[in-house]
């Protein structure tokens, strides 16, 4: 394949993830992270640019949803993710690929089942309460298995934050805000580790900032149950993906 038709290729590998980050606050990871591999670049590589791209597609998705933030609740995620992903970012380089993908549709799974998990088990959902010991528990637990596939924890945070009592609108611009900072510290320990090819990050970042305002926008307009339906429906889809290339 010819570098400019490669390069076009990871433009709008992150121009759509892009746009799937604004629209649900998942970081892209979930989207990403599978095309890129998918497009040809070794898992680790993968996950680095994902890691890399996350904090600007996500600055730009916070920055149009930043009236529904709740600032005191992206404390305690930031500081659990963070956490997390240093715990976990160190694993990455030693697992096999197979294991990873495998992990990474678990953590797909999972993230499914939180979306409705207020209406599979209503009367567990209604005890629970967004305080700092279960968001920073919580988070730093998803944020340990989501790095391990390369990913911020951000297509697992707006399930979790919405299972323990946001609304998705406030789920999604939370996880927006604070996947900029989880993103960060795992993207330098992959960064130091030589696992981010230059030319290709910059062009998945270019394609990922577009994307996320577009998406962002688009959010703001799409009613709650089909933001919920659209999550779901992206991340077993590509979580499947993932599994069949590795094998």
């Amino acid at each position: 394949m010819e570098p400019i038709t490669q390069m076009l290729i990871y433009f709008f590998i992150g121009l759509f993830a892009g746009f799937m980050s604004g629209m649900f606050g998942i970081g892209g990871g979930s989207v990403r992270t599978p095309l890129l591999y998918v497009a040809g670049l070794p898992l680790l590589s993968a996950f680095g640019i994902n890691l890399v791209v996350i904090p600007f597609s996500s600055l730009i998705g916070a920055i149009s949803h930043r009236k529904n933030i709740d600032w005191e609740i992206a404390r305690y995620v930031i500081i659990g993710g963070i956490m997390g992903t240093l715990a976990g970012a160190f694993l990455t380089g030693i697992m096999p690929t197979l294991t990873l993908a495998i992990i990474f549709v678990i953590v797909s799974i999972v993230t499914v089942f939180g979306i409705y998990f207020d209406r599979i088990f209503p009367g567990v959902a209604q005890k629970l309460n967004p305080n700092a010991k279960i968001v920073i528990l919580g988070t730093f637990f998803l944020n340990f298995l989501t790095i391990l596939r390369g990913g911020s924890g951000g297509s697992l945070f707006p399930p979790f934050l919405k299972m323990v009592g946001l609304n998705i609108r406030k789920a999604i611009a939370t996880s927006l805000f604070a996947t900029i900072f989880t993103a960060t510290a795992g993207a330098i320990v992959f960064w130091s580790r030589g696992n981010v090819p230059f030319l290709p990050a910059v062009m998945v970042v270019a394609g990922s900032i577009i994307g996320a305002r577009i998406g962002s926008l688009t959010s703001l307009k799409t009613k709650p149950m089909w933001l919920e339906i659209g999550l779901s429906l992206f991340i077993v889809i590509l979580a499947i993906i993932v599994l069949v290339k590795a094998i």
